[in-house]
């Protein structure tokens, strides 16, 4: 590459990388073109910006963004994984497919909203719940006060219901 084409590519991860919610760099050793190609894949679908960079052009990259404290992580062959949207689920999908090939790919480090992550903290942002799975709950919080004091104001009428039934079917029993 000459300095103009550096240049640019800088600049481009840059700004991928100050929008970025979740970014990890992450090792890689003895990956097949077959793995290579699924782990493409598998990011593109979940909209996770994969690159294999230079580290000199990611450590100038970094500047000025959260990832600089990924900095020592940047030594060998390394690629990065670039979350924009709920980083639970980046982590999620990051981890599911790293586990099944933890011979080839490595996850040395992430940052995730400013905060610095090792490979056992990104497995246990993986396993909390989700952005959709927190909004769910929260929802059915806001939802049951609500729904007790339905039934609650529903209960009197219900009984007399039952009360006049159970009547009725006395008087077709008598009769």
């Amino acid at each position: 590459m000459n300095k103009s084409e550096k240049e640019v590519a800088i600049n481009s991860l840059h700004e991928k990388l100050a929008k970025a919610s979740f970014v990890a760099a992450v090792g890689f050793s003895k990956l097949d073109a077959e793995t290579a190609i699924d782990l493409r894949k598998k990011m593109r679908e979940a909209g996770i910006d994969y690159k294999v960079v230079k580290n000199t052009l990611a450590l100038r990259a970094a500047k000025g963004t959260a990832v600089e404290k990924l900095e020592k992580h940047f030594a060998g062959p390394v690629a990065v994984a670039i979350g924009y949207g709920d980083m639970v689920s980046t982590a999620k999908t990051i981890s599911e497919f790293f586990k099944t090939k933890a011979e080839m790919l490595q996850i040395k480090g992430a940052v995730a909203d400013g905060q610095a992550f090792d490979a056992k903290g990104v497995e246990a942002l993986s396993k909390m719940p989700g952005l959709k799975e927190t909004q769910a709950q929260l929802l059915a919080l806001i939802n049951t006060p609500a729904t007790m004091m339905v039934r609650l104001l529903n209960e009197p009428g219900s009984q007399l219901a039952r009360v006049l039934q159970a009547h009725v079917d006395k008087a077709g029993q008598a009769a």
